[in-house]
């Protein structure tokens, strides 16, 4: 295509947002909202599953050895231990320290208690807090393991958590792009109704189906990634105050929300793609049934 008619395309394409002003006003809003709605949800979804992570690296699950094995035999249990295949680390913990770390949470309790009432153990930390119960299995067939302490109602609490989240914001997503997709595909054939007359003349004088395209395609994605960028920066500026909120009202240990810009570079490539594909799709799904003239 030359330069001179791909010009010309793009100024028809940039001049139809401006003739059906309301319309193009409302497919933007529309998509603002939708767009604002999703990219909300997407970020609530990555905070909870990073906070989701935090919390599975800090659960840990506890190999309590034999309490007739002396401290080397103890310690000669980690290297099988760490031979299983879902274990990302095993940490020695001797009596005395376990007796040390307990008298600091509950001194009166364990101030007179002797250290060899207590049994050597490994706190372990797992690759996929998922396979909590086989790798317990396993643990437990480890000579020297007497007993393997795991917080398995928790992990499957936050692994059900992770999975309703996904299901609900894939489904919302879903639902808004349909209804972002069906907005601008009406602003399009709205424009086609106005202009069918002279869509039929270029029909007969020879025009193209392209070129007579690319304008309303070019109306479509101007709109969807001018609705995109404007919900980009609302959604920034909700977030900064959202979190601003949340931390005068909350605890920051109690959720703690993750800075914007970790989100900014996936966030803004999910919004241009979501307006691009909303614009184009709405376009070309409208202009189609009026090139047959």
């Amino acid at each position: 295509m030359k330069m001179n008619n791909f010009g010309y395309l793009m100024k028809e394409g940039i001049r139809g947002i401006f003739l059906r002003g309301f319309m193009s006003f409302a497919a933007v809003c529309v998509t603002v909202a939708c767009l604002l709605i999703i990219g909300s949800i997407s970020a609530l979804l990555y905070n909870v599953n990073v906070k989701v992570e935090e919390e599975a690296k800090s659960t840990q699950i506890l190999c309590i050895i034999d309490e007739n094995f002396s401290e080397a035999e103890a310690k000669s249990v980690g290297s099988k231990v760490n031979m299983i295949p879902n274990v990302k680390q095993a940490v020695f913990v001797s009596r005395e320290e376990a007796l040390r770390e307990f008298s600091e949470k509950h001194e009166d309790v364990f101030a007179t208690v002797d250290p060899q009432t207590l049994r050597d153990r490994f706190a372990l930390t797992l690759e996929d807090n998922n396979l909590m119960e086989e790798t317990v299995e396993q643990l437990r067939g480890v000579t020297g393991v007497a007993e393997v302490v795991a917080p398995m109602e928790l992990a499957e609490d936050f692994s059900s958590l992770q999975y309703i989240m996904r299901i609900i914001s894939g489904v919302v997503i879903a639902l808004l792009l349909v209804v972002s997709l069906l907005i601008i595909a009406n602003t399009v054939k709205l424009a086609m109704y106005d202009r069918k007359d002279e869509i039929a003349i270029m029909k007969m004088v020879g025009a193209t189906n392209g070129f007579i395209r690319l304008p309303f395609v070019v109306e479509g994605m101007l709109l969807g990634l001018f609705g995109a960028a404007l919900a980009f920066f609302m959604e920034w500026a909700l977030y900064d105050a959202l979190v601003e909120w949340m931390n005068g009202v909350a605890s920051k240990e109690l959720f703690q929300f993750v800075p914007f810009e970790t989100l900014l570079v996936p966030l803004l490539a999910v919004f241009i793609a979501a307006g691009l594909f909303v614009g184009l799709v709405g376009s070309f799904s409208s202009i189609r049934k009026f090139l047959d003239v």
